[in-house]
């Protein structure tokens, strides 16, 4: 599962709550579109907002929608008693993997993240993907440490954040971290404007907010990376710059693809945890021109 197109949808949050018919509506689009795998409770995901009961919800949700398709949950939480739990909730409700990151209100040494991934896989039974987001965790895997957890029979995948903006640099970048793991173990790109240089570099996962939303015209970039079309890869990427770019401009991606999410009807456009808020009325009409112009599915 940890190959081609991983969506990760947003988890839409309303005044009344988890707004469970808008999170099915996404899910459908991802069904139909027949990604490779799902990522719920990401970053994307909102997992960091949410309680334990409200996660295990999602998290059940999606595996009835999923179907045939792989669920991975994210369990990040900041202490290891947290996780376990919510590891727990998540393989209850079917999960398929674990998607996990390094989150910690005091800084965490190496060995720490280390002893955290062990205790988690000796507790689990499915496969894990380490979560590399240091945008939000503020920890920086090495690779040498990666090398070390993916000795671990559990791990299976990293994620990790965007390459440098040069194919040889991104090649470069991807061959090293490749050097330090066991073989078998997957690589993922994420930070979606970095998906065309991780794919071409090599990487053989995509781990994609774009992807939670607009899933047909996703997958159209994995599947051409998985028939080496590294121009046709670049090519496609590279039309999605004005989608980038509005990334770029509202801090991340979440706040673009909530409201997209409204845009099209799925939900609301204010499906924010608070304290985050929603993008005004006229970034929203902006984010509605670039869907209209790009032709996002």
């Amino acid at each position: 599962m940890f190959t081609g197109l991983s969506a990760f949808p947003i988890t839409p949050i309303t005044a009344s709550g988890v707004d469970e018919k808008g999170f099915s509506h996404i899910l459908s689009r991802l069904t139909e579109a027949r990604v490779d795998s799902m990522g719920i409770l990401g970053s994307t995901g909102s997992y960091a907002y949410l309680t334990r009961e409200q996660r295990r919800r999602i998290a059940t949700l999606a595996k009835q929608h999923a179907g045939e398709i792989p669920v991975m949950v994210c369990v990040g939480a900041v202490s290891t008693d947290a996780i376990l739990h919510l590891s727990d909730d998540a393989q209850a409700a079917g999960a398929d993997a674990l998607l996990l990151p390094a989150v910690s209100y005091q800084s965490l040494r190496d060995e720490e993240v280390f002893a955290l991934f062990e205790t988690v896989t000796r507790h689990v039974s499915v496969p894990v993907c380490i979560y590399d987001n240091p945008g939000t965790t503020h920890f920086t895997f090495t690779d040498e440490l990666h090398g070390l957890l993916s000795s671990l029979e559990g791990i299976h995948s990293v994620k990790i954040p965007g390459v440098l903006d040069n194919p040889a640099a991104a090649a470069e970048r991807v061959d090293a971290l490749r050097q330090h793991l066991r073989p078998g173990v997957t690589i993922g790109i994420s930070g979606d404007a970095y998906a065309g240089l991780g794919l071409n570099a090599g990487c053989e996962v995509w781990y994609s907010v774009c992807g939670g939303l607009f899933p047909v015209t996703a997958k159209q970039i994995t599947e051409a990376a998985a028939a080496n079309d590294r121009e046709r890869v670049t090519t496609l990427t590279t039309r999605l710059e004005p989608l980038w770019a509005l990334f770029r401009k509202h801090r991340g991606s979440l706040r673009v693809i909530a409201a997209a999410a409204g845009v099209l009807g799925l939900t609301d456009t204010d499906c924010l945890p608070r304290p985050l808020q929603p993008l005004s009325v006229g970034d929203i009409a902006d984010i509605a021109g670039v869907i209209r112009a790009l032709e996002l599915k």
